[in-house]
């Protein structure tokens, strides 16, 4: 994995700090297509109970190829408004800034059971939201939802119903 450096700040994948085990996300796309692409928050050496991680969720193949060239965009043209390097999806480990984590998360929670064919809605939704909004819905959502197997259910449901049934204006 290579190490990107841009106005004296040095970063992994997107925007992850390159220092000794920061707070973020980790997005493992298998080399296998039919396995499902698992999206990971790693609390890091900073986590008041020791070293943590936590599954956050599980997305079919499918779902994760109609999201994440959008996403990727989202997140690059963020990253070069902070002058820092960006970066592209590759099969394995990539790591994501924590506060881009939570809003990769809450996209992903939204269509983890949809049909693929909302994907462009939840995505234009997702993109019609501030930043501050999607990390709303991230703590919101994990506290009460959050783990691998809380599809479905709760504050997860509700992201379905805001990011794909609910029109844009």
């Amino acid at each position: 994995m290579s190490t990107k450096v841009t106005t004296g700040r040095s970063t992994i994948g997107f925007g992850c700090p390159n220092v000794i085990d920061p707070h973020h996300f980790v997005v493992d796309i298998p080399t296998d297509r039919k396995r499902p692409v698992l999206i990971t928050e790693n609390y890091g050496i900073r986590a008041k109970i020791g070293h943590e991680l936590v599954e956050r969720c599980s997305l079919p193949r499918t779902i994760w190829t109609a999201l994440a060239e959008t996403v990727q965009r989202e997140f690059n043209r963020r990253l070069r408004e902070k002058h820092l390097a960006p970066s592209r999806w590759h099969v394995g480990e990539n790591k994501v800034e924590r506060l881009l984590g939570k809003e990769l998360v809450i996209l992903a929670w939204a269509v983890e059971r949809a049909d693929r064919a909302v994907v462009c809605q939840a995505l234009r939704n997702w993109g019609g939201l501030k930043p501050e909004e999607r990390w709303w819905l991230y703590t919101m959502t994990a506290a009460a939802t959050g783990g691998i197997d809380d599809a479905g259910k709760g504050w997860r449901q509700a992201l379905y119903h805001i990011l794909v049934e609910n029109p844009l204006k």
